[in-house]
């Protein structure tokens, strides 16, 4: 099972805008006729409930999508291009390098997107004035984003069987499921995460997530505990089953709590069920009645043999009670509270304003994201586009700020990859 990948996001390029006019001997007024360039390509991911693991993205692909068209004459726009929709598992987080959640995909359909196409630039012919009949200006489209992010799946299900390796997780998985859990007499068995619906009644079903065993130090990587651990905080409930025949009981239980809440405090706060199996193996109760004594007023405890089905419809039918109680809680705080995720400033580069840098004694930089995001799309390959900008400039008020930083008459100033000699 692939849960999680690497892969790099790339919007398209907005079309350009055209410079162009009409000279036709039948039409009566002229003018210009530039069209607007299409709007390129988005991507954004959508949760399908008909795939189960990431395997599609699974050697780091930088997926990208088309640019626009550019504009033509006779008012004729670029088309836009199509957006891209990566299909992935419901349950599917999507966040940056550095961890922050851009997006989170619970239910089946939910969108989101990750890389916004760039908008279209505008034709000549929208910037027709009665003033100014015939501009030859026109606007570049925008770029596209690029994003490099983690698509991480969580699974999705009721109920979480935590426990050591050979504890009987998954011979209670086949048993009262349809799943086809791998069985056997040594540790790690169980090497992907195995999902089983388990029917209580004619519409009482809940889901039950076999995940790879346990062992101490599994909160810092060891052993299968981080692709086990990444999947437990979906689970509504825990189940944690334990080997009654076991010497080493208190640690075994212990030893398990604290990788998981090691790994995430929060996952204190879930309701746990405690199962202890292969009852019918028992011939020295000590231990059991210790556990009992000592566990009974915080947990449920059941006494189980997953093999034999013993005591096994009581634990299915207390584990369906509480999801129900647990799922309404769910339903009341989604209820009461929204919530939006959208990629921070810092992710596509924003800088407030804008800011002036000295690069030498007689160079200087003009950097922010707006006024490079405005000079990309002014066409500066004609005198009415160069007029254009160093007025935006002048309105914005760069001049002076390039005067407090120190330039003077001459000096060279870089906005981009466009250079300008500054005078007062």
């Amino acid at each position: 099972m692939i849960d999680r990948v690497k892969i790099t996001l790339v919007s398209g390029k907005g079309g350009d805008g055209a410079i162009c006019f009409r000279h036709e001997k039948s039409v009566e007024f002229g003018g210009p006729s530039g069209g607007n360039g299409g709007k390129g390509g988005s991507i954004y991911i959508v949760a399908d409930e008909g795939i189960n693991s990431l395997s599609a993205y699974r050697f780091g692909k930088t997926i990208r999508a088309l640019d626009g068209e550019n504009g033509k004459a006779k008012l004729c726009y670029g088309k836009d291009a199509d957006d891209i929709f990566l299909r992935v598992p419901v349950g599917t987080v999507a966040m940056t390098l550095d961890g922050q959640i851009i997006a989170d995909l619970y239910h089946n359909g939910d969108k989101a997107l990750l890389v916004k196409g760039g908008r279209g630039g505008r034709g000549n012919a929208c910037f027709k004035t009665p003033l100014k009949r015939t501009p030859k200006i026109a606007e570049n489209g925008l770029p596209g984003q690029s994003l490099t992010l983690y698509l991480e799946l969580k699974l999705l299900a009721d109920v979480g069987l935590v426990g050591l390796p050979n504890v009987g997780k998954s011979t209670f998985l086949s048993n009262h499921t349809r799943a086809d859990a791998q069985i056997a007499n040594y540790p790690f068995t169980t090497l992907e995460p195995q999902l089983g619906v388990c029917f209580v009644g004619v519409d009482k079903r809940f889901v039950i997530a076999d995940l790879p065993g346990l062992i101490s130090g599994a909160s810092q990587g060891k052993g299968l505990g981080l692709t086990f651990l990444r999947h437990i905080d979906r689970c509504s409930v825990l189940l944690h089953i334990l080997d009654a025949t076991s010497n080493t009981l208190f640690e075994d239980f212990k030893s398990i709590n604290h990788e998981m809440f090691s790994y995430k405090p929060s996952l204190s706060d879930k309701v746990m069920v405690v199962a202890l199996n292969k009852i019918d193996e028992v011939t020295d109760r000590t231990l059991i009645d210790k556990f009992h004594k000592i566990f009974d007023a915080q947990f449920d405890i059941f006494e189980i043999s997953a093999k034999n089905k013993i005591n096994t419809k009581k634990l299915i039918n207390k584990l369906y009670s509480v999801i129900t109680k647990e799922n309404k809680k769910s339903t009341r705080s989604l209820e009461n509270d929204e919530f939006v995720y959208k990629i921070n400033s810092s992710i596509a580069g924003e800088i407030p304003d804008y800011q002036i840098e000295k690069l030498d004694d007689h160079l200087y930089k003009i950097v922010g994201d707006r006024v490079i995001r405005t000079k990309r799309l002014i066409n500066l390959k004609t005198d009415e586009g160069v007029d254009k900008l160093l007025k935006y400039l002048d309105k914005i008020g760069v001049d002076s700020k390039l005067y407090e930083a120190g330039a003077r008459n001459g000096d060279t100033v870089l906005l981009d990859d466009f250079e300008f000699e500054y005078f007062e």
